[in-house]
């Protein structure tokens, strides 16, 4: 395993991140758990959950994966060994069920202390936005249209402050962004050097993949220049860039034939594009996950890359991907046909 460093921080974490919104739905308690000890087995030592985790969300299944990740850290007792990051969720129409007072300081403070019950510890590692509470630009928005009847007024020093009292409470220790732009994280460092006292954000989590490399737009030049690291998530495109779906199939039990709706990556153009980089991927002599992946690896200003599997199968493969290399002929391919498909799912 390769590592990096957590923003200004001293914190050290694996360049593969276990992503788990899946457990508690498309897997099981026992699958999770399995998933966990592989990870952790393979130098995998950074985390990633959140509160509305499962996805998609729902009342029923709302935090059960939080509640997962809780019982392995009971059995097992290997907290200190993983660098765990959790989330809290931004006001939306599918999160009525979680709560409708979005970063308030009563929310921030109240989703914690859920967190950390659930997760069966006394302290969350990077706490993140999982999103903007005002209206911009993520999940799946390429370009922002100002909204002229948005209610939303500037809280971030208000937001800021109420997860300082968590900090200096002891219930985390960094704090970070997710679905964000280059002005939200920039107000937020401009915050931080203005009330230094205040935490500073330490990364932003936003997708980013062979399919969607909007990111390098202007975030990745906040995140050199700032040390504000990308943890890039959905780095295969919600599976599309493993090429499974190619030929018009839908496996059994895969994420896309399981929630149509997930269908960001499944356009013409991503269709296109992604037929491209499996057969780039094949001329070198690599499959379509590993090349994505391993793309995904390498760029500078990614500080791990948030990995999902439902299948141990993928993640065995989904971790080695930090062996591969992308030499410069493989990147000249990658970005010829970027140049033909430049950002075909935002």
């Amino acid at each position: 395993m390769k590592y990096t460093t957590l923003g200004t921080t001293e914190v050290k974490v694996s360049k593969i991140c276990l992503g788990t919104m899946t457990w508690g739905r498309q897997n099981t308690l026992e699958e999770g758990h399995e998933q966990m000890n592989y990870a952790l087995d393979q130098g995998v030592n950074f985390w990633d959950t959140a509160e509305l985790y499962p996805v998609p969300a729902q009342a029923e299944t709302y935090a059960d994966t939080e509640r997962i990740i809780g019982k392995w850290f009971a059995k097992n007792k290997k907290r200190d060994q993983v660098v765990l990051a959790s989330k809290i969720a931004g006001p939306a129409e599918f999160t009525k069920h979680i709560r409708t007072t979005g970063f308030s300081p009563k929310s921030i403070e109240e989703a914690v202390d859920a967190s950390l019950k659930r997760l069966q510890t006394d302290y969350i590692d990077l706490y993140q936005l999982h999103w903007p509470e005002r209206s911009t630009n993520y999940f799946g928005k390429l370009g922002y249209e100002h909204d002229q009847n948005e209610q939303w007024e500037c809280n971030f020093l208000q937001i800021l402050e109420s997860l300082n009292e968590q900090v200096k409470a002891g219930k985390i220790r960094h704090i970070g962004l997710s679905n964000e732009t280059a002005w939200g994280a920039m107000k937020y460092l401009e915050l931080h050097r203005e009330y230094p006292e205040l935490p500073r954000m330490q990364s932003v989590q936003n997708p980013y993949s062979l399919l969607n490399r909007s990111y390098e737009v202007g975030l990745a030049e906040v995140s050199i220049r700032e040390q504000m690291g990308l943890l890039a998530y959905s780095p295969l495109g919600f599976g599309v860039l493993s090429g499974k779906y190619l030929g018009g199939h839908q496996p059994e039990k895969a994420r896309v034939t399981l929630f149509p709706n997930f269908n960001r990556y499944s356009n013409e153009q991503a269709v296109l594009a992604t037929q491209k980089y499996a057969d780039l991927a094949n001329a070198h002599g690599l499959t379509p996950t590993q090349l994505s992946l391993a793309f995904v690896n390498t760029r500078p200003f990614v500080t791990a890359n948030i990995i999902g599997a439902t299948t141990m199968d993928q993640l065995k493969e989904n971790i080695e991907s930090i062996n591969v290399d992308i030499t410069p002929e493989l990147y000249e391919g990658i970005q010829a046909i970027h140049k033909q498909h430049p950002i075909p799912s935002p």
